[in-house]
């Protein structure tokens, strides 16, 4: 039985770990039974050089919460001494380097954690991410569908939306379209495909039933300048004078300093 260690913040951690192994009472230590304690021996090694990169992992995720950016890469390069192969710490390594700026580092630590877990949703999302938001975009795509096909990942309609914003820069409309779609079906709460669906809509002209989803992300409570200023506008496409207003009113007094309320302060100013 292995015996793991408490993770604690701010304490020394004892890594060592014990080992109980049953045998015959007073038979022989043959050459059979030594290599299996050597085995023993080596697995526990290896699961406790594990379970350190896992504390060191988890320690530099409550310094970056914390913004404290140098100990949390402080840390994770401790975490990866321990075990280079723990996919996690690559991960929010990577996290950290793209924070400080450092692409290339971020890049090479979000490819190793693919590397380490090719078939996992998590690895594959963040990556497309990453890709996505440094210009790679039709990269990117693949590693989203990767993430989706993980009949264990959590959340593929997060990569679903990833993929149908990449496609958006792509300028393939009618793939950023499916994909949202395709994550609404998935996640009938899913905001950010919800809005970005009744935003692709609009620009194609179809306002009525752009409506449709920009009402539904409304009444999930989470209202943002974008979507009440694209609410405006659907209404006022639409000729409804009052729920355009509505919207107005609410842009105007929720985010009276954003973009959009002031883009439609100057156009009524201007009339």
């Amino acid at each position: 039985m292995r015996c793991k260690p408490l993770l604690m913040f701010g304490l020394s951690l004892a890594l060592a770990g014990c080992v109980t192994v049953g045998g015959n009472n007073g038979g022989d230590n043959n050459g059979s039974g030594q290599s299996s304690s050597a085995n023993i021996s080596a697995t526990s090694k290896a699961d406790q050089r594990q379970d350190a990169a896992r504390i060191h992992t988890e320690l530099a995720q409550h310094y970056f919460a914390e913004g404290d950016l140098q100990d949390a890469l402080a840390k994770l390069q401790l975490a990866l001494k321990f075990d280079p192969d723990y996919a996690p710490a690559h991960t929010v390594i990577a996290v950290v380097y793209e924070k400080i700026n450092n692409l290339p580092e971020a890049e090479a630590h979000y490819r190793k954690a693919v590397a380490l877990e090719p078939t996992k949703g998590g690895p594959n999302n963040n990556l497309g991410q990453f890709l996505c938001r440094t210009g790679k975009v039709q990269e990117s795509i693949g590693y989203f569908r990767k993430a989706v096909a993980d009949p264990f990942y959590a959340t593929p309609d997060v990569a679903l939306t990833n993929a149908g914003i990449c496609q958006l820069r792509m300028n393939d409309t009618a793939g950023a379209e499916a994909s949202f779609r395709d994550a609404i079906a998935r996640n009938p709460v899913n905001g950010d495909a919800l809005f970005h669906l009744a935003e692709v809509l609009y620009r194609q002209g179809d306002a009525f039933r752009s409506r449709a989803f920009i009402q539904r992300f409304d009444a999930l409570g989470q209202p943002n300048a974008a979507a009440l200023k694209l609410g405006y506008d659907i209404e006022s496409r639409l000729g409804n004078t009052d729920a355009a207003q509505t919207y107005l009113r609410r842009l105007q007094s929720q985010f009276p300093d954003s973009e959009q309320a002031r883009a439609l302060k100057t156009t009524a100013s201007s009339q």
